[in-house]
């Protein structure tokens, strides 16, 4: 039995409010649409002229329509959502899959509370802050946290097990309560400053830090009443930072921009009346597309599976907007405000997004399609939340154990960004040890970021297998670094480029990526060149060690000691030659130094 003309169809259905499916020749679903009217919504693709040459395509490639009535044009809307989703339709504006958001957690029910990172299923008893945008909008917060209220983010099992204070204490990120250096009181103000904090109400904390100052400082507690008073100023820089007015809202800010057929979506996450910052969506677009249709997609495909606000401000007035509120409404349980008129500090907000997604598109536009390929590629390998924008690599370069050299490179969006490259001189480490090599590389360059020295990646890889990657997990640990995916590059049986096995932490199973994946294209360039800048740096120290006199080392040796030697003896190859009783036959070198020479000279001394 032939399929009847899709307009036949079209004139055929029923008047109710459902969703529609067009299939093309092959029977594969190539749009999916609501309508609260269904005849008149269809037919109307087949009754006049259309503008637009991405409709115009669709319905030339039209061989049937399926539909399903619903009860309501909102539960259409909900199932729309649904198909676009699972089918994937070529010419529906869609998102990219997208990870769960992570929060900021304060557990509860214990003398000291711990203040982490989380992400998943929140089942353990304590407060969730959030959603924050991204992994590194979480550690910049954890960060500034620390700064302010030095609470414990480390995992309860370390907490329980340390019998000294962690390198957290030492640079003042921590006040160990581990081994009692805090009593549970203070500990508690500082807990609750935290969560007033993260409330937003950062006015009531500063009040109560002054009134504290000013007791200490009327009984001449003038330690207590300068920590205070330090305490205050990094909160007022916070503000200032985050633009805090006093506003006590949690706002969702959305702009669009939208050019050459791509459109960015710019999210701007409004929590306690504090930015706590951005995340940017490129919807896949059949054709050119308006901001505001754009977003009318955008809106319940990325809300009705999450956490709702309670009010969204966009950049453009959508169509629908009344059905997307009742809807996103009814499946979060409270009332949701859909806003594009706004002003005063809403207003800021929104120019705010607006002038970030126009930058944001501009720079997707400038930069080439096979670095964006790559970075979605490593995305999708790594099951990341978000596209990453920064990548470090570490490298571990000697010539058997001499002049050990670990280098850091650092990626971006625009790819090398060389002028972030560090290389680090690897001391008081046994030779050829690159376990203890890579350890030492990472404690140093994250203790500094931890100190806000510089900025957090969202991939951090090493050049290395298992040993290496259970070093680097353990300084992660103790540094309470976390939301970082570490990637362990090794290279593989065979040891030839494209048979790399990837170890990702957290993962039981290695990750093989085939050769022509754009993502190990991407993870071979930064090894490459984590590979390159160390050996440079190993030479440039090898180099330097070499055209050094090896007396040059023992401390006891000054410069007219050295040339006596070397007079006595004719020179280096002679001083060599020389046993220790010859040595201490000289004027001025005891016994014990005659001893440290020869060592010197023949290879001993480390």
């Amino acid at each position: 039995m032939s399929t009847p003309e899709p307009k036949a169809t079209a004139a055929r259905l029923p008047t109710r409010p459902g969703v529609y499916r067009m299939l093309d020749a092959t029977g594969k679903v190539i749009y999916v649409g609501k309508a609260g009217n269904l005849r008149r919504r269809v037919g109307s693709y087949f009754s006049k002229r259309h503008d637009s040459p991405k409709v115009a395509r669709m319905v030339a490639q039209i061989a049937d329509i399926e539909v399903t009535v619903t009860a309501s044009e909102g539960e259409a809307l909900l199932l729309e959502n649904s198909l676009i989703k699972s089918l994937r339709p070529r010419y529906n504006i869609m998102l990219r899959d997208d990870k769960s958001y992570p929060y900021i957690y304060l557990s509860k029910g214990e003398p000291f509370p711990r203040l982490a990172f989380h992400r998943g299923a929140r089942k353990a008893p304590g407060r969730y802050f959030g959603p924050y945008p991204s992994a590194g909008a979480v550690r910049d917060s954890l960060a500034l946290m620390q700064r302010i209220f030095p609470l414990r983010q480390c995992e309860d099992t370390v907490f329980r097990s340390r019998t000294r204070p962690c390198l957290q204490y030492q640079i003042k990120r921590c006040t160990a309560p581990c081994v009692g250096l805090i009593s549970p009181e203070d500990y508690a103000r500082d807990v609750r400053h935290a969560e007033l904090f993260l409330e937003g109400r950062n006015a009531q904390v500063i009040a109560e830090l002054a009134a504290q100052m000013s007791q200490a400082a009327a009984v001449l507690d003038y330690e207590t009443a300068a920590r205070l008073r330090d305490q205050i100023a990094n909160l007022r820089r916070a503000q200032e930072q985050q633009g805090v007015e006093g506003v006590d809202a949690d706002v969702d800010v959305i702009a669009c921009a939208s050019r050459n057929g791509v459109a960015c979506v710019e999210l701007l996450f409004i929590r306690g009346g504090r930015s706590v910052g951005t995340r940017s969506y490129f919807p896949r677009l059949a054709d050119d597309a308006e901001p505001d249709s754009v977003l009318a997609a955008f809106l319940p495909q990325h809300y009705l599976d999450g956490e709702v606000p309670d009010e969204i401000v966009i950049s453009h007035v959508v169509p629908d907007q009344a059905l997307i509120e009742s809807t996103l409404a009814a499946t979060c349980g409270h009332k949701v405000r859909l806003t594009a008129s706004v002003r005063g500090d809403r207003a800021k907000w929104l120019r705010l997004a607006r002038t970030n997604a126009t930058l944001t598109l501009g720079r997707r536009l400038a930069s080439s399609a096979s670095q964006r390929e790559r970075y979605e590629a490593l995305q999708d390998a790594l099951e990341l939340d978000s596209l990453p924008q920064r990548l470090e690599c570490f490298d571990i370069s000697h010539t058997r154990g001499e002049a050990p050299v670990a280098s850091c490179v650092v990626f971006d969006e625009n790819g090398p960004a060389k002028a972030d490259y560090r290389r680090f001189n690897i001391e008081n480490v046994t030779g050829g040890d690159d376990y203890a090599a890579m350890a030492q590389a990472v404690e140093r360059r994250y203790t500094r970021l931890q100190k806000g020295e510089g900025a957090f990646p969202d991939v951090l890889l090493i050049d290395g297998g298992p040993g290496q990657l259970s070093r680097v997990r353990a300084v992660l640990e103790e540094l309470q670094v976390s939301g970082l995916a570490v990637l362990a590059v090794g290279k593989g049986e065979t040891r030839r480029p494209g048979a790399e096995t990837l170890l990702l932490m957290g993962r039981e199973q290695p990750i093989i990526l085939p050769p022509d994946s754009p993502a190990l294209h991407l993870i071979q360039h930064i090894r490459d060149e984590a590979h390159r800048f160390a050996i440079a740096g190993h030479r440039g120290r090898r180099q330097k060690a070499r055209n050094t006199s090896p007396l040059e080392h023992i401390p006891q040796l000054g410069p007219k000691r050295r040339r006596l030697l070397l007079t006595r003896f004719g020179g280096l190859q002679e001083l060599r030659r020389a046993g220790v009783d010859d040595l201490a036959q000289v004027p001025g070198i005891s016994r014990s130094l005659a001893q440290s020479v020869y060592d010197a000279l023949h290879g001993e001394l480390t």
